[in-house]
């Protein structure tokens, strides 16, 4: 769980701590399916056949059986993951010590460092005004280059997320793992979801604040909704906005998670993922 205390903004030594702890909490429920072939793992022992090399021979199960057998290992399928983490100025609402922003960041850092372990790389675009597109890299510095300008954190920057991914749809040229790491309070991005899910395997993990649930206890309250400027009234007890998007992301079959500022998130984002089958769940 991410702490109580930690700051809305993170300074790179404690970010990179928490990234780190996270992506190893996270590692098992991240693991994809086992395939067949040279690898790092081992799986099985089979008999040899004309053409197996003779380094890989099993030699103490050769001594047991008589007959010669070599070993088979996990073949490791490299897959680009491409994180799509919206920094626009509703990520920054807070009622608690933990922004959905701050949240974002490190959700983004902890899949990023698991997926290189993996062996596959990882790009990062930004779905606000910022320009902050990089390319999918093994590198853990480049990770933590581009976590700290998404850190960064701005209180008027408008949504892009529907541009953003229909962008990764006219550049992309092989199936890819796109996550999506925002409050979808863009009015386009489920349109924009269901049009990359057609080409590639989505991942959405939805962020909100207990406030916007109609969890804070306060009277009315007047706000602005950062990304169209829209005025409107809100309750303390009430939910904010009318929102679909759970709604219409189940329709659509989409894999997606909710996840609040104010709640563990380790337990859901591990059983979320095991039911998926892992990170790569789609690899072919």
């Amino acid at each position: 769980m991410i702490p109580d205390e930690l700051p809305p903004q993170l300074t790179d030594g404690a970010l990179e701590i928490v990234v780190r702890r996270l992506a190893d909490d996270l590692q098992y429920g991240l693991d994809t399916s086992v395939y067949l072939g040279p690898g790092v793992d081992y799986v099985q022992s089979r008999p040899f056949v004309d053409g197996d090399a003779v380094r890989d021979i099993d030699w103490p199960l050769t001594g047991r059986t008589g007959r010669y057998h070599v070993k088979q290992y996990e073949s490791l399928k490299r897959m680009a993951v491409y994180l799509v983490v919206d920094t626009s100025g509703s990520m920054s609402l807070s009622s608690r010590s933990v922004t959905k922003h701050s949240l974002a960041t490190m959700l983004a850092g902890a899949l990023a460092v698991s997926a290189i372990r993996r062996l596959n790389p990882v790009g990062v675009v930004d779905a606000g005004s910022r320009d902050l597109h990089v390319q999918p890299s093994l590198s853990r510095t480049t990770i933590f280059h581009w976590l700290k300008a998404l850190g960064h954190v701005t209180y008027h920057e408008p949504t892009r997320l529907a541009a953003r991914l229909d962008q990764l749809i006219d550049y992309l040229r092989t199936r890819s793992v796109i996550v999506v790491i925002s409050d979808l309070h863009d009015p386009a991005a489920i349109g924009a979801i269901r049009r990359t899910n057609q080409r590639h395997d989505v991942i959405v993990l939805k962020l909100e604040d207990p406030a916007e649930r109609g969890r804070l206890r306060a009277g009315l309250i007047p706000a602005v909704e950062a990304e169209t400027g829209r005025m409107f009234l809100a309750h303390g007890r009430t939910r904010w906005l009318d929102d679909r998007t759970t709604e219409l992301l189940k329709d659509s079959a989409i894999d997606h998670l909710i996840l609040s500022t104010d709640q563990d998130i380790l337990v859901p984002l591990r059983r979320f993922f095991r039911e998926r089958g892992g990170l790569f769940r789609n690899v072919r």
